[in-house]
């Protein structure tokens, strides 16, 4: 299990097709929406995954973000640095290895304050072997991956 989670990490960036619509790189946004719509402040609030709606919508670094609820979009939009994910909401494993990945919600850990999205639960569990380390590879990566 723990080699083909690596494999399927390490392969996605290469069977990933080119997007037709431009879009902003530095956020996981392949959907049009910012974390494929799901909301960033309830991970915080509800310790859990949630889908946003598009009638609470915010616009932030150039994508749209989508929320649960008013209170919600309230809360970010008073303070997206503190709600907003690490690396653009992509996988925070991948970026420590030099790729930018999407996510599973499901996947997902605060630590200091600040929301690390996964791939899957499989590369949670790497992830969490080396939590800061692996938030330094991913910093010293994140300059170079955050437009590519």
């Amino acid at each position: 299990m723990l080699r083909r989670s690596l494999f399927t990490l390490a392969a996605i960036p290469f069977a990933t097709p080119a997007l037709a619509m431009p879009r902003i790189r530095a956020v996981n946004n392949a959907s049009g929406v910012a974390l494929r719509g799901f909301d960033t402040v309830a991970w915080f609030t509800e310790g859990a995954p949630r889908r946003g709606n598009a009638a609470f919508q915010a616009e932030h670094g150039g994508v749209a973000w989508h929320f649960a609820s008013a209170a919600n979009l309230a809360r970010f939009e008073a303070d997206p640095a503190a709600y907003a994910p690490a690396f653009g909401g992509y996988c925070a494993f991948g970026v420590a290895l030099g790729y930018k990945v999407d996510i599973d919600p499901e996947a997902w850990h605060i630590e200091g304050g600040v929301l690390y999205l996964n791939y899957d639960r499989g590369v949670q569990r790497q992830w969490r072997r080396d939590i800061p380390g692996h938030i330094a590879r991913a910093a010293a990566n994140w300059p170079r991956l955050a437009e590519a």
